[in-house]
């Protein structure tokens, strides 16, 4: 897909004409490195409570140790190497009238194959189905509710395939007894790394934040059912493009990390195989806050700082290889 390769003050200066708050030419720019090569990576997550960041790279999961070490993990799980197998670790909370928690340190992941819904694997590599489902399109997005406003359940999105101007998309919040809510079948079109907004994110805090890579626009989904546009970043959209990762940038941290997925050389954004990283030293240089939601770009890493109070305000702040192709989440390592 055609994918225009936009220079940092090119992208600061949209931001600007979206009235989006962003800064000036001379604000520090934070650079995408990469730190691994991996095969096909398309999402990251972590850290486990021993400081471990699981890999989702090529259809098997890996696992960095906090010393940088990576080994296989979980040979027993499998996915569809060319799609986005999202995945998330699991929050350790109980939920509310269900009679259960969620497992410490479980990894759940989308199934995307002909019995589609969400896979479990256990610290020990044990794989088993956690529930199935019948989504009305591609399961693509999956977070935990750590703050509480969905009953700390584990949110799961499925958009529409067909008709690209009218995509819509499925809300299901999952109970650790297997119980599936829908909440919304008609939210708006967004796919990717999505999170939940922490308690101090202004009037979306404790909703669940998710991006349209199509417009670049960052929505957020309620308990409810309804949605509300949060922000425009102000990058450029488009398939294979536009907004697409998500992360809530901790209080405490080492670097920041995001999956930068690799294709045949002839696609205009192949990508580097890589997971790529910025240091907590660059993005408090860039004036990152704790409890601010960090956006990635798909096509060039385009990355973005968004602050909710009473208003939202996206700030532009630096970018990736030109050929960056990012995928999932973005994830911190834990404080050294």
């Amino acid at each position: 897909m055609l994918v225009h390769r936009v220079a940092p003050l090119a992208i600061a200066a949209a931001l600007g004409l979206a009235g989006a708050g962003a800064g000036a030419a001379s604000d520090p720019a934070v650079d995408w490195t990469g730190l691994h090569h991996e095969t096909k990576v398309v999402d990251l997550a972590g850290p486990g409570p021993d400081g471990s960041i699981f890999v989702a790279a090529n259809g098997r999961l890996k696992v960095i140790s906090t010393g940088g070490a990576i080994r296989s993990f979980a040979p027993g799980y499998s996915a569809p190497s060319g799609l986005e197998a999202y995945m998330t670790l699991s929050s350790g909370q109980r939920v509310p009238g269900a009679g259960c928690g969620w497992p410490a340190a479980n990894l759940y992941a989308l199934r995307l194959t002909k019995d589609p819904g969400i896979t479990v694997v256990t610290p020990q590599g044990q794989v088993s189905n956690l529930v199935s489902l019948h989504p009305n399109g591609l399961e693509n997005g999956i977070a935990f509710d750590t703050t509480g406003r969905f009953g700390h359940r584990l949110l799961v999105t499925a958009t529409t395939t067909t008709k690209k101007p009218t995509r819509v998309t499925t809300l299901y919040a999952i109970s650790c007894n297997g119980h599936v809510q829908t909440l919304t079948r008609t939210g708006p079109r967004i796919e990717g790394g999505m999170v939940v907004a922490p308690s101090t994110f202004g009037n979306f805090a404790g909703d669940l934040l998710a991006a349209d890579e199509y417009s670049s626009k960052v929505y957020a989904f309620m308990p409810n059912g309804h949605s509300k546009l949060v922000v425009r970043t102000g990058v450029p959209g488009g398939g294979d493009i536009g907004t697409e990762s998500l992360g809530i940038v901790p209080a405490r941290f080492g670097e920041a990390l995001v999956s930068d997925r690799g294709f045949p050389p002839d696609k205009r954004n192949p990508g580097d195989d890589e997971i790529l990283k910025l240091s907590r030293a660059a993005l408090t240089e860039a004036g990152v806050k704790p409890g601010q939601l960090l956006t990635v770009a798909e096509g060039g890493a385009g990355t973005v700082v968004v602050s909710c109070s009473s208003t939202c305000r996206a700030r532009y702040i630096g970018h990736g290889p030109h050929r960056a192709h990012v995928e999932g989440h973005v994830v911190f390592t834990a404080a050294s």
